[in-house]
């Protein structure tokens, strides 16, 4: 078996660009099977063009991307999805008005090609219920299975976006900042429900919260200006002089690892 049939994601070289405005430069990333790699770097790094790229959202102008081997730069965003490759977003875009239970059987029954079951009673439906109940009991979302997502904290409707991708049967996760906007007292949650993945998949999360990179990543990528810096375990990387330099800006911050760092 060749290296690359054994990647969960190879991205190759990729270039995008806005008019006069280089926005990824020769970009490469890979992604073994069952990685858990963070993707950090300074605002305006250029992270979600990379993301966009990765998904199929953006088509790069040079470079390639395989996927598990299979070569898939040109192919669209949904087929990417269909071969394994899902990605959850930072603003939540869930049916608030919907309980948290339905808003899963809605996102089961649509990965199971029987969207129209929706409109079918739920109880002939039993395959599609039990995989929807897995994934509340996953997630730990038991409590709040009845209420409308509207009516939850914003920490577990995170959760619940997490469970929609999941009902995708993904072979590769991007998680995008998945702790924007949750209050501390609720990213334990977070915390659990991402040390629960399946180990098969593999993760790249995109984030700021260096708490939450440490917890999660066992190797973290450093994109600046568009361009990858460096990929190494997380110790070496957030103590890298070049790192702390470009992410933090200025001394006297507290460095990644929570020294101080010295001019």
């Amino acid at each position: 078996m060749s290296t690359t049939a054994t990647l969960a994601l190879e991205a190759s070289g990729l270039c995008k660009h806005f008019g006069a405005l280089h926005v990824t430069q020769d970009v490469s990333l890979s992604l073994p099977v069952g990685a858990r790699t963070a993707l950090i770097g300074p605002n305006g790094a250029g992270k979600t063009t990379l993301v966009n790229l990765l998904t199929g959202v953006v088509r790069p102008d040079r470079g390639q991307l395989r996927l598990f081997g299979e070569e898939v730069t040109s192919s669209s965003a949904a087929a990417r999805t269909r071969k394994g490759l899902v990605r959850t977003f930072q603003i939540s875009s869930l049916f608030a008005q919907l309980t948290v239970f339905e808003n899963i059987y809605i996102a089961v029954a649509q990965a199971a090609g029987r969207g129209f079951s929706i409109w079918r009673p739920a109880g002939r439906q039993r395959d599609l219920l039990e995989r929807t109940e897995k994934l509340v009991e996953q997630l730990k979302l038991q409590s709040d299975r009845h209420n409308k997502v509207s009516e939850i904290a914003y920490g577990r409707q995170r959760l619940v976006e997490i469970a929609l991708a999941l009902a995708l049967t993904p072979r590769v996760l991007l998680l995008d900042e998945p702790a924007a906007g949750i209050p501390s007292n609720e990213l334990d949650l977070l915390h659990g429900a991402i040390d629960t993945l399946p180990r098969e998949i593999a993760v790249l999360m995109i984030e700021h919260d260096m708490e939450m990179v440490r917890r999660f990543a066992t190797d973290v990528s450093v994109l600046v200006s568009g361009a990858m810096l460096m990929t190494g375990k997380p110790g070496d990387v957030m103590s890298h002089p070049e790192v702390q330099s470009v992410y933090l800006g200025t001394a006297g911050k507290k460095r990644f690892d929570g020294a101080p760092v010295h001019a």
